[in-house]
């Protein structure tokens, strides 16, 4: 993949993100910062931190459940450890720190 077949794919992702988090049942805001970052905001519960990391093809998430790698593999966002999907975590995620159910579609 190149450098910018990964920023259109990353650029989608965060923009699927914000959608689903737009029509979120839950009490949860979010900020696109400079540089990438996406800055999920679960209330109490704490943030949830998504950014890009260009030199390694990765999408990276940190939340109170830990910090995660991401790799596009089969169509999908993919855990490097365990081979779970983003979308599907960070709506766990998301739930387990307060911010409610989101759906990614």
């Amino acid at each position: 993949m190149t450098e910018t077949e990964f920023n259109q794919l990353t650029d989608e992702t965060f923009r699927q993100i914000e959608s689903a988090l737009e029509n979120a049942d839950g009490d949860v805001d979010f900020e696109l910062a400079a540089g990438n970052v996406l800055e999920i905001d679960c209330g109490a519960g704490g943030k949830i931190i998504v950014n890009r990391q260009a030199a390694m093809h990765e999408m990276w998430v940190a939340a109170k459940s830990g910090g995660f790698h991401y790799k596009w593999e089969d169509n999908a966002w993919r855990n490097s450890r365990d081979g779970s999907e983003m979308f599907a975590s960070l709506a766990q995620m998301i739930a387990q720190q307060g911010g409610g159910r989101v759906e990614f579609g």
